[in-house]
């Protein structure tokens, strides 16, 4: 094969979808890191003392230790799971390695779709609607964990307080990044596999070793010893498949045409 040619197989082979494992891996993973985020972090029998992943960035605040500055944390920190899981969804849903097979490719939608109103053609070919549900599924999941930063009574004013301002600029992130979600497709295979391994990877480490920091304290107050509950565990499960699919796409596997050259 001539380099001319070589070259335009590239996009080709880059577009080339990736197993159906690896396709599992976007939506599974986020169904798991977002379900433990929502589980109990500190389990107990009495439903009002158990505490939810999501509950933790407001908690923290009232802890003795952290409100006498004994305890320094980020506490926006604790809703980096929100925000990469909802970043991973817009960035990988639309991507023509991943996308479900009976829907068209980013490409086509954006040199073809409505271009004078009307569908792609295609678009509608048999299984495109249980594909569709599923992509409508995780640009939903994307939204609603876009949603959860919102803090609780809260109200327009409030979010720009000082003490809101993160986490409404999160929010504003995560939804224009769903709103953009079909352009994002088209960014390089290696940049959208390093931002998702990255925020993923972050969202492992910065909340669970905050909450580990103070769980020692949580425990003074139940006057009892604690573990962390199913839902950290599960969240990280969730997390570390996101940061699985985030090295695939970041380091692909070598294709034939490669390896025959080497």
């Amino acid at each position: 094969m001539t380099a001319s040619g070589a070259q335009a197989s590239a996009p080709a082979q880059a577009a080339q979808p990736l197993s159906p494992a690896l396709r599992l891996l976007l939506l599974a993973g986020a169904l798991l890191a977002l379900a433990g985020y929502v589980g109990p972090w500190v389990d107990h029998r009495a439903a009002g003392l158990a505490i939810l992943g999501l509950d933790l960035g407001e908690y923290v605040k009232f802890l003795p230790q952290v409100r006498g500055g004994a305890i320094s944390l980020w506490r926006e920190g604790f809703y980096l799971p929100l925000v990469a899981a909802s970043l991973a969804l817009s960035l990988c849903s639309w991507r023509a390695e991943l996308r479900w097979p009976h829907l068209p490719a980013t490409g086509a939608l954006v040199k073809g779709a409505l271009v004078k109103g009307a569908l792609v053609k295609g678009a509608l070919g048999k299984g495109a609607l249980v594909d569709g549900l599923l992509l409508a599924l995780q640009l939903a999941l994307a939204i609603a964990a876009a949603l959860n930063l919102l803090p609780p009574a809260w109200a327009p004013a409030r979010l720009l307080t000082p003490e809101f301002q993160q986490q409404t600029a999160a929010i504003v992130l995560c939804l224009a990044a769903v709103a953009l979600s079909p352009l994002l497709a088209l960014l390089p295979r290696r940049l959208a596999g390093g931002a998702v391994l990255l925020l993923c990877a972050a969202a492992a480490v910065v909340p669970v070793v905050q909450f580990l920091r103070v769980l020692p304290e949580i425990a003074a107050l139940y006057r009892h010893p604690l573990a962390p509950g199913w839902g950290m565990v599960a969240m990280l499960g969730g997390l570390a498949l996101l940061i699985a699919l985030g090295g695939r796409l970041l380091w692909p596997a070598p294709t034939r045409a490669a390896a025959d050259r080497q």
